[in-house]
C-alpha cells in the first residue's frame, strides 16, 4: 500500500468493524496485529448478542439498542464482500421468569413496547411454549425476547478481515509503525497503555471461559438463565459461557470453574445432558472502569483514537461502534455519546 490514511492497531472486533467501516467509505486502511485475527477475546466462541433489560433507559442502552438494529444490515454487508459467514442470525432469546417476577417481566414487556419502537418485541409464554429446548422455570413462564441474535466471533472477525482486504485494505500481523490517523482497539494491552499513560485506572482485563458443545440447535433461539448464556450456532454446536473472573493465573488456561460451569449448565438445560465437549477457550476481556465501551481521540495525541472496553457487549454494539468512529476518525465529526469518551474514564 502506497499509502494509508489509518492505522488500526488491532483486529479483534472493535479494529477490525471500524477499518471495514472506514475502508468502505473509501479510505486507505491498514490493520496490524502482533498476533493476527481475532487472536485475543474477540476470539471467542459464545457470540451472544444480547440488549441490556428495557428499562431505567441511558445512553449505553440506547447505543446498544441502535447498533442490534443496525446488526443485520451491517453483517450481510460483511459476509457479502468476504464470501464467508459471520454466523450472524436474530433468532431471539428466551429466559426464565423467576418466582415471584411475572409483575416485573410484565413491566419490562411494557418498556420494550415503548423503547424498542416495534423493531422487536419483549413477552412472557409459559414454558410448555419453548418445547425441549428451554431452561428449568419454577415460575411455569418464559420471556422471550426477538431482538437478541448470534454469531460466531472468531469467523465474524475472519470475515470482516476478509472484507477489509476486498475494500482495497490490508491485514498485517507483526510489529509494524503506524501511519496516518491510528485508531488503538488493543483490547486488555490498550487499556493498560492508557492506564499508564494517564495514571489513572482506565481499565482492566475480566477472564472468561467458555464451552462449544455436540448439541444440534441450529435455528432455535439462545437462552439466558442464571447467568450463563446458550447459543445454537449454524454449525449444529452449542456455546456455553461464561465464567467472570477478576483474578486469575493463567490467561488462556481452562480449569475447574469451567467444569462447574459446565455442571451448572447441564442442570439449567437438561437436553445438554449427553452433549459432548467439542472445545473449551478462555481470554481476557478488555473491561473499563465505567462499564461503557471507551471511545474517541486518546487526549494529549493529536490523530490519534481509541476504540477499547467492549467486554461483554463488543459484538452487539461493534456497527454503532464503528459508524462513531469512522465519523470521527474521518470527518472530525464526534457523536460519540457522554460517559463513552477517553476523558470520561479518566
Amino acid at each position: 500500500m502506497a499509502s494509508v490514511d489509518v492505522t488500526v492497531m488491532g483486529a479483534g472486533i472493535f479494529g477490525l468493524a471500524t477499518a471495514f467501516e472506514c475502508a468502505r467509505r473509501g479510505a486507505r486502511v491498514r490493520v496490524v496485529d502482533r498476533a493476527g485475527v481475532a487472536a485475543g477475546s474477540s476470539g471467542g466462541v459464545v457470540g451472544a448478542l444480547a440488549p441490556h433489560v428495557p428499562e431505567n433507559w441511558n445512553a449505553k442502552k440506547a447505543f446498544q439498542l441502535e447498533s442490534l438494529m443496525m446488526a443485520e444490515t451491517f453483517w450481510a454487508a460483511v459476509d457479502g464482500l468476504s464470501g464467508l459467514s459471520s454466523g450472524y442470525a436474530r433468532l431471539g432469546r428466551i429466559q426464565p421468569v423467576a418466582m415471584g417476577g411475572m409483575d416485573l417481566a410484565q413491566a419490562r414487556a411494557a418498556g420494550a413496547d415503548a423503547l424498542w419502537r416495534g423493531f422487536a418485541s419483549w413477552r412472557v409464554m409459559s414454558a410448555e411454549e419453548a418445547g425441549t429446548w428451554a431452561p428449568a422455570a419454577a415460575s411455569g413462564h418464559l420471556i422471550w425476547d426477538t431482538l437478541s441474535a448470534r454469531l460466531h466471533p472468531k469467523r465474524a472477525c475472519e470475515s470482516l478481515a476478509a472484507a477489509v482486504s476486498v475494500l482495497g485494505g490490508v491485514v498485517e500481523v507483526g510489529d509494524i509503525a503506524p501511519e496516518g490517523r491510528v485508531v488503538w482497539a488493543t483490547g486488555i494491552d490498550g487499556l493498560l497503555m492508557l492506564n499508564a499513560a494517564s495514571g489513572k485506572p482506565v481499565g482492566s482485563g475480566i477472564k472468561g471461559q467458555a464451552l462449544v458443545l455436540d448439541h444440534d440447535a441450529r435455528g432455535l433461539p439462545q437462552i439466558f438463565a442464571d447467568g450463563v448464556h446458550f447459543v445454537p450456532h449454524e454449525d449444529g454446536t452449542v456455546a456455553v459461557g461464561s465464567t467472570s473472573e477478576r483474578d486469575y493465573a493463567s490467561a488462556a488456561g481452562t480449569d475447574g470453574l469451567l467444569e462447574a460451569l459446565h455442571r451448572t449448565a447441564v442442570g439449567l438445560v437438561p437436553a445438554l445432558a449427553d452433549a459432548r465437549v467439542l472445545a473449551r477457550w478462555a481470554g481476557v476481556r478488555p473491561r473499563a472502569r465505567s462499564r461503557a465501551p471507551v471511545l474517541g481521540g486518546w487526549p494529549g495525541r493529536p490523530g490519534h483514537f481509541v476504540a477499547n472496553g467492549g467486554f461483554k457487549i463488543g459484538f452487539g454494539i461493534a456497527p454503532k461502534v464503528a459508524e462513531v468512529m469512522a465519523d470521527l476518525v474521518l470527518g472530525g465529526r464526534d457523536a460519540i455519546p457522554d460517559g463513552f469518551r477517553v476523558e470520561d474514564n479518566l
